[in-house]
């Protein structure tokens, strides 16, 4: 019995000595990993909207409307994470910049910024984390990414071949799933975009301005796929 009480003891107290210092570890690298998530939304906010003079975090986002707005229109498997008002040097509304997560990739998420002029046209996206099969799905950097930037369709559809009409776009040959999951974002980040942000503009006159409560994000097969 003391044996056991012993043995115990001294699971329990590595246990506490575990659970302290994985305690600690996590208060010592929290800021870090948060600065550098936000370093790499400004840096993908700049690339889907270069001639912004700036960028602010709208902290009235509602997610479960979104989601809402989302699933009523058959956007079931994405989410809108957040988007920021990408700001014109004479302080008009240049467009936004969505972040967006689709859970229908063939790896996991995948998760994206869309940068959305203010007339509905996409000047691109930009991958923030991606996890499909390597030599297949990851080459949606190089496949999909650049076919969505100056494009002005809704909704997007892909293609196996020879896509020619505005909203096609060409699969990546052997990854299907990584495609439809990409393009199934894309359009859900429209759909928002058209049904609540594009509203916005509406009542504004298309000349809204930064609001108050908004936050500054700075400047400058076998499975096949």
């Amino acid at each position: 019995m003391k044996g056991m009480l012993k043995d115990a003891a001294i699971l329990f107290v590595i246990t506490l000595v575990a659970g302290l210092l994985l305690g600690g570890v996590y208060q010592i690298t929290k800021e870090p990993i948060a600065r550098q998530e936000a370093l790499a939304l400004e840096r993908a906010c700049r690339e889907v909207f270069a001639d912004a003079a700036s960028f602010e975090e709208q902290e009235a986002f509602d997610a479960a409307r979104a989601q809402a707005v989302l699933e009523e229109d058959g956007y079931t498997g994405q989410t809108i994470e957040g988007y920021q008002t990408a700001i014109a040097a004479d302080g008009s509304i240049a467009g936004y910049v969505l972040t967006v997560t689709t859970h229908e990739g063939y790896g996991g998420d995948i998760k994206f910024t869309m940068g959305v002029n203010c007339d509905g046209s996409l000047n691109g996206i930009s991958l923030l984390s991606i996890s499909e099969t390597p030599g297949l799905g990851m080459q949606a950097e190089k496949v999909l990414v650049p076919q969505f930037a100056g494009r002005s369709a809704y909704p997007f559809v892909y293609v196996k071949t020879n896509a020619g009409q505005d909203n096609e776009i060409d699969a990546i040959s052997g990854a299907t799933i990584t495609t439809e999951a990409l393009t199934g974002g894309v359009n859900a980040g429209l759909c928002y975009f058209w049904a609540e942000l594009d509203g916005q503009l509406s009542l504004a006159g298309g000349q809204q301005t930064a609001s108050a409560g908004s936050g500054a994000l700075g400047e400058g097969g076998v499975r096949h796929e």
